[in-house]
């Protein structure tokens, strides 16, 4: 029996992007609360075709690249990073032979900083394969193109037949294998370059304007914009939970926002009882019609029993990101008379925002009083509410 097709998916990530400035390489620096690797990562993670990824980058940069996975979400398709080579080509061509084991049917090999490559442009890439040796995504030139010298204008360019490259660039992974090591040593531009050189037949697809490759501070900019663009469907959904105390002297903390928060009461419930993690948990699947945290995760259910809260957190997180959309703000307002929240107030702010995988900024922990009225005022429970508003794409990327 023939061995199912499989698409193993190459991120370039080694380079230090001089052109681009600051202290960190342009695949590192924060586009939208998240390293832009992390947006690359994410689009090929979770494209249904793709079966493995895997990132070729600087020895210096492990530890940058291992919070960039982790935002991006990882998985089990993400394989453990490989150190690239003192030049591009070298990096694609250690990123190959680490995938050889595998030995993918196809392989897209993809820049590290172009972060903005939608699903559809993926699925051409890789439909393309199906004919050709090699496809290459390409954009029409528009503009008048001149040549220049000394800082003079000289003749114009016929633009006739010219076009721009952009990856993922997409081979047939044998192929695209044994042409690189024939010209390891060589300085071929990109990786179609290299097919060229082998007399492969490479496939033209549809590329596409908004798959920009970030190279300057105007690019992260402009990729900003574009991302923000993407993502004008705004919604908003709201969480409430209560959880009782058990009798004083049963307990020494209870959980609160994610953290352990002293308290002589046990808080009651099947799980740790984190009533702010709850109702945010509520209001994220709330604002995305997915129902609410019972039916995620019942109380009926042993497994729950006695689980950590931000375990749901995360899970509502994620069928947020599996829609292709962010978390936007996260609102947490705690009821209660004891325990005091305030001094734990940026503790817990930077827990949600490490569930969540956003910036800290975009989290807000709030308490208040009942004034000694009701339940919480006769300190016999503890409440929550929440608001937290997410963005997700308007329309399927083409």
């Amino acid at each position: 029996m023939t061995a199912p097709a499989s698409t193993a998916v190459l991120i370039v990530a080694a380079g230090r992007g001089h052109r681009f400035g600051g202290e960190l390489p342009k695949q590192y620096a924060q586009l939208r609360g998240a390293p832009v690797l992390s947006h690359t990562l994410r689009a090929f993670l979770k494209h249904p075709d793709v079966t493995h990824v895997v990132t070729a980058i600087h020895p210096d940069d492990r530890e940058m690249y291992d919070a960039a996975a982790q935002a991006s979400g990882a998985g089990d398709k993400l394989l453990p990073p490989v150190h690239g080579g003192a030049e591009r080509q070298d990096s694609v061509r250690f990123g190959l032979e680490a995938l050889e084991a595998l030995s993918p049917s196809k392989v897209l090999i993809q820049d590290g900083a172009r972060p903005l490559a939608s699903a559809g442009l993926i699925t051409r890439v890789i439909d393309a394969l199906d004919d050709h040796a090699a496809a290459l995504p390409c954009v029409a030139v528009t503009d008048t193109l001149k040549r220049v010298a000394d800082g003079l204008v000289g003749e114009t360019v016929d633009r006739t037949g010219l076009a721009r490259a952009q990856t993922p660039q997409g081979f047939r992974y044998n192929d695209i294998l044994t042409a690189h090591r024939a010209v390891a040593g060589d300085a071929l531009t990109d990786d179609a370059a290299v097919a060229e050189h082998a007399k492969m037949a490479i496939g033209l697809v549809d590329g596409a304007e908004d798959n920009l490759k970030i190279t300057t501070q105007d690019d992260l900019v402009r990729a900003d914009g574009l991302m923000a663009a993407r993502l004008g469907d705004v919604r908003t959904g709201s969480g409430f939970d209560v959880h009782k105390f058990d009798a004083p002297g049963t307990a020494s903390e209870i959980m609160l926002c994610g953290i352990p928060v002293p308290h002589d009461c046990d808080t009651v419930g099947h799980s740790d009882a984190d009533v702010g993690l709850h109702a945010l948990t509520d209001a994220i699947l709330g604002s995305i019609g997915a129902g609410d945290i019972g039916e995620h995760f019942p109380p009926s259910d042993p497994q729950w029993k006695g689980a950590a809260s931000w375990k749901f957190l995360a899970h509502a997180a994620s069928l947020v990101t599996d829609r292709g959309g962010v978390i936007a703000s996260a609102d947490i307002t705690i009821i209660c008379e004891r325990p005091k929240v305030g001094p734990h107030r940026p503790a817990m702010r930077k827990r949600v925002a490490e569930i969540l995988s956003i910036a800290e900024d975009r989290v807000s922990v709030k308490a208040t009083t009942t004034e000694a009225l009701g339940f919480t005022g006769r300190r016999e429970g503890i409440a929550a509410q929440s608001i937290a508003t997410v963005r997700l794409p308007l329309a399927a990327e083409l």
